[in-house]
């Protein structure tokens, strides 16, 4: 019962912080964050990251990938797929590259400092939109360039992240498996997924339908993410992998809006915010005041990364100064994608536990910051328009 207890703190107090966060302007991801650190070891000690809390945690990114699948457009990416392509590669390239970097100088290991980077390549499109929508930019050249890459920049991270984990985990693996094996599992497993996404994904929808039970086709949906998900995991890949083509899957079919609209009530009415509160009740602020120059050095280069990869990129297919600025002001937000990247790196053991807290508030910095950057360089956009 205890359990009870404390699923009905976390869900009034998320509720609640997220009101607010969004009357004042803050995306609601901040607030459960912050909820998790106050009501943690890094705050109150009211909450603790039980085994039971943790499997609904999974349950929860599981979902947000799987809707974040739904979401993607490769409709538009189709439309914008150069300049999405070269915006997505750069933006993912010089955070690795200058995040990697910047790690190593403090002295952490490679793996370590290649994972670093890897956190500040991720991007989160979803407070970008909410602005682009604001100012009115969303269908423009520039806002579609921006959806488009963050599509790509999703796709390319997981899938980095994911066949990455052997490197990362080398001398860890509990895989009994030798290499070349694996490496053939999970070769097969991508051709599973292209037959899910090409072939079986529409039928099968179609096929629920005629089901005579309760929610028949958003249930199918649920169970094809989670056995995607449980796939993924078998072969040594991320589940989060699994999971986020699987909605990519569904989002190709007619039922795409029905699955999404119930899939989200579901992931946010209980699972998802569980999975952010506990990101914040692993943050503790012993020592964080030595580490305030590292933090502040990766927020710099989180910062300036994503806006000149996205700068770089626009400028290469044709964009002019200002619009290649706001492309790049879009990529800067982290967000959900890269809060996940870093808790799947803190249960593989990637992440050492003093990098834990200063990750998370880079990402809740960049985070803070990214809106300020896309209005400021669309606004430029606009008056250079007139």
């Amino acid at each position: 019962m205890a359990f009870i207890g404390s699923l009905c703190l976390i869900l009034i107090t998320t509720t609640l912080v997220s009101h607010f966060s969004r009357r004042i302007g803050v995306p609601a991801v901040v607030g459960q964050l912050l909820v998790g650190i106050v009501l943690g070891s890094g705050g109150l000690h009211l909450l603790k990251n039980t085994e039971i809390l943790h499997e609904f945690s999974e349950l929860g990114v599981i979902l947000l990938m799987f809707l974040a699948g739904i979401e993607s457009d490769l409709q538009l990416l189709k439309k914008y797929a150069k300049p999405a392509f070269l915006v997505a590669f750069l933006g993912i390239l010089l955070p690795i590259v200058l995040g990697g970097v910047s790690t190593f100088w403090f002295g952490f290991s490679m793996k370590v400092a290649l994972f670093s980077g890897m956190i500040l390549a991720a991007t989160s499109v979803s407070i970008s939109v909410e602005v682009l929508k604001e100012l009115r930019a969303l269908q423009t050249k520039e806002g579609a360039t921006i959806l488009g890459a963050s599509v790509v920049d999703d796709i390319a991270v997981v899938l980095i992240f994911s066949l990455s984990l052997p490197f990362f985990q080398s001398g860890t693996s509990t895989s009994s498996l030798p290499l070349p094996l694996l490496l053939l599992e999970q070769v097969l497993y991508f051709g599973l997924i292209f037959f899910v996404i090409r072939f079986m994904a529409d039928k099968l929808m179609e096929l629920s339908g005629k089901l005579f039970a309760t929610s028949s086709t958003v249930i199918t949906s649920v169970v094809l993410c989670l056995s995607m998900a449980y796939l993924a995991d078998f072969v040594g890949l991320s589940s989060v992998i699994g999971a986020f083509f699987a909605g990519i899957a569904v989002g190709q079919t007619k039922v795409k809006e029905l699955v999404f609209k119930n899939v989200e009530v579901l992931g946010y009415s209980v699972f998802i915010p569980v999975f952010f509160v506990s990101i914040g009740l692993s943050v503790t602020f012993d020592e964080l005041w030595t580490q305030i120059v590292f933090i502040i050095v990766l927020l710099i280069v989180a910062i300036i990364s994503k806006l000149l990869g996205g700068y770089l990129g626009s400028r290469i297919v044709g964009f002019d100064n200002h619009s290649a600025l706001m492309i790049g002001s879009g990529l800067i937000s982290r967000g959900e994608m890269a809060l996940i990247i870093l808790q799947l790196g803190d249960e593989a053991g990637i992440v050492p536990h003093e990098l834990y807290a200063p990750f998370v508030i880079v990402i809740i910095l960049s985070t803070l910051m990214s809106p300020f950057f896309l209005k400021y360089y669309t606004k430029k956009v606009h008056a250079t328009a007139q």
